[in-house]
């Protein structure tokens, strides 16, 4: 049990180098985000939202409201899509009024940034309220 604990965890760290030449460190997805969301257990507000990529080694995204001056490092996991994205878009799960970031994809990429849920989604999802997947085009910078 112990070493299969061990290798989960490695995988979580050595499976983002793979995704992490998809997004370079000095290119940043941006989109307007016209409602509050959380990344994790951090609620960000509505406004011009940008994403980079802050650690390659761990794979962690750094989202940013500079509006807000608000700024929260996430640590993600990778999926592939089964198409190419055609634009950079960011994945949100919805449970009512409340949002969270939920992935990120990246243009001409199969390559998905998830972000882990937080302690509320995962409260709301138990408790079997209907999610929707909603999905914000963004621009590359």
């Amino acid at each position: 049990m112990v070493s299969i604990k061990r290798i989960a965890a490695l995988m979580f760290l050595f499976v983002p180098l793979l995704a992490t030449a998809q997004l370079k460190g000095h290119e940043r997805i941006v989109a307007q985000v016209p409602f509050k969301f959380m990344v994790g257990d951090v609620t960000v507000p509505a406004g011009q939202i940008s994403v980079q990529l802050a650690n390659e080694k761990v794979g962690v995204l750094s989202v940013e409201n500079r509006d807000a001056g608000q700024s929260v490092f996430a640590f993600t996991a990778f999926s592939e899509a089964k198409a190419n994205a055609n634009a950079p878009e960011f994945v949100f799960r919805r449970y009512g009024d409340n949002w969270f970031l939920a992935g990120l994809k990246i243009d001409g990429s199969r390559t998905v940034y998830e972000f882990r849920e937080s302690k509320l989604e995962k409260e709301l999802r138990a408790q079997n309220l209907p999610a929707s997947e909603e999905v914000l085009l963004a621009s590359a910078r």
